[in-house]
């Protein structure tokens, strides 16, 4: 539901939650109870992608509270090294 702001004479703005269309004109201030007009305010519309959105949060997040993370263990080693077990990749050619 989208958020309606609101400002009070007296007291500092509020934001309500309603449904879309049934935000009413004016409503009582939670703190004074003074009739306070709808403020119309710009949308908070994001042209980026879901994926570089949520990468712009978690970075603004972590800038002031950093995840304390362990350390990962060594990699698993494989007896063969760099061998690939696709199937495809035995198709490519090899050098001599």
């Amino acid at each position: 539901m989208p958020l309606y702001a609101y400002r009070c004479t007296d007291c500092l703005d509020f934001e309500v939650s309603a449904a879309m269309g049934e935000a009413a004109a004016s409503l009582p201030c939670p703190a004074c109870g003074i009739p306070s007009p709808r403020r119309f305010t710009a949308p908070n519309l994001s042209r980026a992608a879901s994926s570089a959105y949520r990468l712009i949060e978690s970075t603004k997040r972590s800038a002031a509270e950093p995840a304390v993370v362990s350390s990962p263990g060594p990699a698993p080693r494989t007896a063969g090294g760099n061998i690939t077990t696709n199937p495809l990749h035995r198709k490519l050619p090899r050098p001599d």
